[in-house]
C-alpha cells in the first residue's frame, strides 16, 4: 500500500518537481450478479482497499506527461489536442480516453498536467484495474480544475471511456462501486435504475480469500463482446414475445416458454442471466441475516451457471474453484468477466493458511504456475489522500 510520502518522493524522482494532489482509487470484487449489469440487473459488488495511486501537477503548457509504474521507464507524453489511441503505448490509452471522453462531454481542461500512477493490484486479474484507472484520472481531474463531477458523473464518464474510446461493452458495475464504495459494506446495485443498498459485510468466522489465476487476458480481444452480443441479439427476440426492458426483467418460470423460442445455445445464456439474478437476490437476503452458509451455496451454483450455461470460466478458473472448495472453502466462484482472472471463496479463518498452501501446489502441479492470493479488505471509494 503506497503512501503521501512514498508517492511524493516518486513523483520528484520522475518528473523533478513536487505533485500538488494524492490520491487513491480501489479495485473491485464482485461478490455475485455475473454478466448481468449489461442487462439492468441487481449485482453485489465491494470496493478493496488494493487499487491504484496516483499524484499530479499541472503543466506549463498543452501536454500530458504520464508515468506508471510496471509499464516501461519513460514517461509517456501526449498533447490535449490529439487523443487519438497508440498501439505503441497502449496502457496509456485509458488515460487518453479519460481526457477525449472529458472533451467530448464539453469539460475544459485548460492545460497539461503530470501524471504518476502505481498500483498494488495486478491487471487483467478481474478486479478491474482498468476502471480503478479511469476513475482515478477523473477524480484527479475534476478536483483540480473544478469540474464538478459527481460520483454518479465520474462513474458513468469511466464507463463511457471503457464503452467508446477502449471499445469493451461493459455495464456500470465497476465504475459504480469504485465511485461509491464504502468501507466494509457491499452494495446490492440495481445497474438498471442505479438505486443501491449498502450491505454489511460480515462474515464472523470466515475470511473472504482472492486468487489470481495469473492467466492474463484482454476484454476488448475475449470473448467478452461475443457474450454481450449474443444476450443482446436474445433481448431484441424475446422483445417480441414480453413486454421487458432488461432480460433480468425475466423470471425462471419464464425459461419453460424462452427454450421453446431461442436455439440452445442462447437459451442458455438467458438462463443464466435469469438464474444469475435470482441468486443475486436471494444471497443478500442471505448475507443480511447472517447465513453465510447459503450464501456460499450461491457463490458455488454462480460459478457453475458461469461455466456450463455462460462458457466464461476456463481450465484455469475451474481448477482454481476445485482446489478452493477441496482445500475448506464453504463456497467459490470466479469473479470479474472470467476467461482467466481472479476466483473468490468464504473460508472458515483458522484453515485459510492451510487452503493456501493446498491451492498453490495443487493448482501449480495441474496448470504449469502458481496462483496468486491477496488479502485485503473492503475500502471507501476513489477519494484524494489527506495524510
Amino acid at each position: 500500500m503506497a503512501n503521501k510520502i512514498h508517492l511524493a518522493k516518486r513523483f520528484n524522482e520522475i518528473f523533478n518537481e513536487d505533485a500538488q494532489a494524492f490520491y487513491f482509487s480501489p479495485g473491485r470484487v464482485n461478490l455475485i450478479g455475473e454478466h448481468i449489469d449489461y442487462h439492468g440487473g441487481l449485482v453485489f459488488p465491494a470496493a478493496l482497499d488494493i487499487g491504484t495511486y496516483g499524484a499530479l501537477s499541472v503543466r506549463r503548457d498543452n501536454n500530458v506527461a504520464i508515468f506508471s509504474e510496471g509499464y516501461g521507464d519513460n514517461v509517456v507524453t501526449f498533447n490535449l489536442i490529439n487523443l487519438e489511441k497508440d498501439k505503441k503505448t497502449a496502457w496509456a490509452n485509458y488515460a487518453r480516453g479519460v481526457f477525449a471522453v472529458l472533451k467530448e462531454a464539453g469539460y475544459v481542461i485548460p492545460i497539461g498536467v503530470n501524471i504518476y500512477i502505481e498500483s498494488d493490484m495486478p491487471t487483467s486479474a478481474g478486479l478491474s484495474s482498468s476502471s480503478s484507472l479511469e476513475l482515478l484520472l477523473l477524480k484527479m481531474l475534476s478536483d483540480t480544475f473544478n469540474l464538478g463531477l459527481s460520483k454518479i458523473d465520474i462513474a458513468l464518464l469511466g464507463k463511457k471511456v471503457e464503452n467508446e474510446y477502449i471499445g469493451v461493452l461493459s455495464g456500470i458495475m465497476d465504475q459504480f462501486i469504485i465511485a461509491h464504495g464504502e468501507k466494509d459494506h457491499a452494495l446490492l446495485l440495481n445497474t438498471g435504475t442505479l438505486e443501491y443498498q449498502s450491505v454489511p459485510l460480515e462474515l464472523k468466522d470466515y475470511a473472504l480469500v482472492i486468487v489470481n489465476t495469473n492467466k492474463r487476458r484482454g476484454l476488448s480481444d475475449s470473448k467478452y463482446n461475443e457474450r454481450y452480443n449474443e444476450t443482446m441479439t436474445a433481448f431484441k427476440i424475446l422483445s417480441a414475445y414480453y413486454t421487458i426492458n432488461h432480460l433480468t426483467d425475466l423470471t425462471s418460470e419464464d425459461l419453460p416458454n424462452i427454450e421453446k423460442i431461442l436455439g440452445p445455445l442462447t437459451f442458455r445464456r438467458v438462463r443464466h442471466i435469469i438464474t444469475e439474478q435470482e441468486r443475486t437476490i436471494n444471497s443478500a437476503k442471505a448475507l443480511q441475516k447472517g447465513d453465510i452458509l447459503t450464501f456460499s451455496k450461491y457463490l458455488d451454483e454462480s460459478h457453475n451457471s458461469l461455466r456450463d450455461d455462460y462458457e466464461v470460466t476456463g481450465i484455469e478458473l475451474d481448477t482454481l474453484v476445485d482446489l478452493l472448495k477441496e482445500g475448506g472453502a464453504l463456497g467459490a466462484r470466479m469473479t470479474g468477466a472470467g476467461f482467466g482472472g481472479c476466483a473468490i471463496g468464504i473460508v472458515p479463518k483458522e484453515k485459510v493458511e492451510n487452503l493456501k498452501t493446498f491451492v498453490v501446489n495443487e493448482y501449480t502441479k495441474k496448470i504449469g504456475y502458481e496462483p496468486t492470493f491477496f488479502t485485503t479488505s473492503i475500502s471507501e471509494g476513489t477519494h484524494a489522500i489527506k495524510e
